[in-house]
């Protein structure tokens, strides 16, 4: 490749409590709560998971874990962290302490951005069937977005932020639920030009109801999205909503066994890893896509029987599907310039980079082989 890649991983910052989650889900609850306490579904079902040399960390507590997360990203390829920014609306954040001591502390030397998780928390996330919401996402207009932006303003100065042609790069998870969306996206690249940048280079996740954005780079009318970011593998249904055969499929798994007459899931759906990701749509649909590739996926710890578990996930079947993504990449005439690794730290769902207690360091050792072989003046 004559331009290198960067590999940007998903950062999640729920390794502390907060009085909310206290509240919520008992004193002391952290990600590791669910983590731990994690059963095997069927025959061979590897849980608990259990983390390797970082152990069950607590961000606030040991801020020593991120100055190791960031060696160990940096050792083994990973250009840097994307961490998830709770904002609701009105002042109303959680989840922010870790990221602002990593901004006092210097020595967590790997660049990052914030991606707004833009999105309503309800207790069904956590495999409960109580669907009450637990805290709202709103959006407060003009004067909310502007207080929003000046909170962020300090992350965008700091050398180590991820920018772009002088653009702090800055995802939205879910952009068409934002009602007023482009007077977000005009305001805040009118406060940067503001304050000595060039815009913001907005990333949408495209965590979206709609397919528009994947056949082409505008999205209901939305401009100014700089990136689409879409991590698209098969999942048990074949067929689309709304047609005949997703209709007989839905059926099938009915009588099956996986929903009730509610058509809430039974079960989880369990999907081979390999056979899964082999059926992914590899095709970019225009040239502001950025692609995205997962290691592993059991959400059990959190999601129990609503969950989806990609069975026979390892390094090795990682690597031939990081190997096979790369290699379709390298053949497209305008490459992307990252690639989203999906995620760093997110343990409940069984979807992690950080050393395990069964393989230790080698899902690291994966990006670092990709690295090697795909740039060679890389590591």
């Amino acid at each position: 490749m004559s331009e290198n890649i960067k590999f940007l991983a998903y950062y999640l910052p729920q390794y502390h409590p907060i009085p909310e989650n206290d509240k919520w889900w008992g004193k002391g609850f952290t990600e590791w709560t669910n983590v731990k306490k994690a059963k095997p579904l069927f025959k061979n079902h590897q849980q608990p998971i259990v983390p390797g040399e970082l152990g069950y960390y607590d961000l606030l507590e040991q801020p020593e874990i991120q100055e190791k997360q960031a060696q160990l990203a940096k050792e083994y390829g990973v250009d840097g962290f994307i961490y998830y920014q709770y904002w609701f609306g009105n002042g109303k954040m959680l989840l922010e302490k870790p990221a602002e001591q990593m901004l006092e502390n210097k020595k967590v030397d790997v660049p990052f951005c914030f991606c707004w998780a833009n999105e309503t928390w309800k207790g069904i996330w956590h495999g409960l069937d109580n669907p009450e919401i637990i805290v709202e996402q709103l959006y407060g207009g003009a004067e909310d977005y502007l207080n929003y932006f000046y909170y962020l303003l300090p992350f965008f100065k700091d050398q180590r932020y991820i920018k772009i042609d002088n653009k702090p790069m800055f995802h939205i998870y879910r952009l068409d639920d934002i009602p007023d969306v482009n007077l977000f996206i005009d305001l805040f690249n009118k406060l940067a030009i503001e304050n000595g940048f060039n815009g913001v280079y907005f990333v949408s996740t495209v965590n979206i109801s709609s397919e528009n954005v994947l056949k082409n780079d505008n999205v209901y009318g939305v401009v100014g999205i700089d990136a689409f970011q879409k991590l698209r593998y098969s999942q048990l249904f074949h067929f689309k909503e709304d047609t005949l055969f997703y209709k007989i499929e839905r059926h099938i798994l009915y009588h099956l066994g996986y929903f009730d007459d509610l058509g809430k899931r039974k079960k989880p759906l369990v999907i081979d890893y390999s056979k899964g990701l082999k059926k992914i749509n590899m095709e970019f649909p225009h040239n502001k896509f950025i692609p995205c590739v997962i290691p592993n996926w059991d959400n059990s710890p959190r999601s129990g029987s609503k969950s989806m578990i990609f069975i026979h996930s390892s390094p090795k079947a990682f690597y031939n599907y990081f190997k096979q993504l790369m290699t379709y990449i390298e053949k497209q005439p305008h490459k992307p310039k990252f690639v989203v690794l999906k995620s760093w730290n997110e343990w409940a769902e069984g979807n992690y980079l950080e050393p395990d207690g069964s393989y230790g360091r080698k899902w690291l050792e994966v990006v670092q082989s990709i690295k090697k072989e795909f740039f060679t003046n890389e590591i």
